[in-house]
């Protein structure tokens, strides 16, 4: 147990004293992130390009209900450009949905993908809307 200590203590000595790059930390948490979930986990760039989304999140969900179970890819994309969302977010949505499950390389494991679409007032935080799209993903 002491060893562990006096181990963990010269790791955290060791990443406090370098002025390491936020952003290369943060590239290596994504990329421990995908070794566990599987490779296009993480949504691409290219997603983000699209709808010129400020933040992107991923939740996977499975549920078990009178004996079938029910398995559901999230996609939330925040907070993207009103002329691009304004002019048909279904086709946008289906877009999205396309391409994450192009790059998930566990997307067969999923029977649906929900698009959400999320805006934000920067005024107040408080004020929310959504906007919300589900497809199958042997449509793709």
């Amino acid at each position: 147990m002491r060893n562990r200590i006096i181990i963990l203590s010269l790791f955290l000595a060791t990443l406090s004293s370098c002025s390491c790059n936020p952003e290369n930390i943060a590239k290596f948490a994504f990329k421990g992130m995908e070794a566990m979930m599987g490779e296009g986990f993480m949504p691409s760039e290219e997603i983000r390009m699209l709808g010129k989304f400020q933040g992107m999140n991923v939740n996977l969900s499975k549920s078990t209900a009178n004996d079938s179970t029910t398995s559901t890819i999230f996609l939330k994309l925040e907070n993207g450009d009103p002329l691009v969302l304004g002019n048909q977010p279904e086709v946008l949505a289906r877009k999205c949905a396309e391409l994450y499950l192009r790059d998930f390389e566990k997307a067969e494991d999923y029977q649906q993908i929900t698009v959400q679409f999320i805006q934000t007032d920067p005024t107040n935080p408080e004020n929310v809307a959504m906007q919300e799209y589900l497809f199958d993903t042997k449509d793709f």
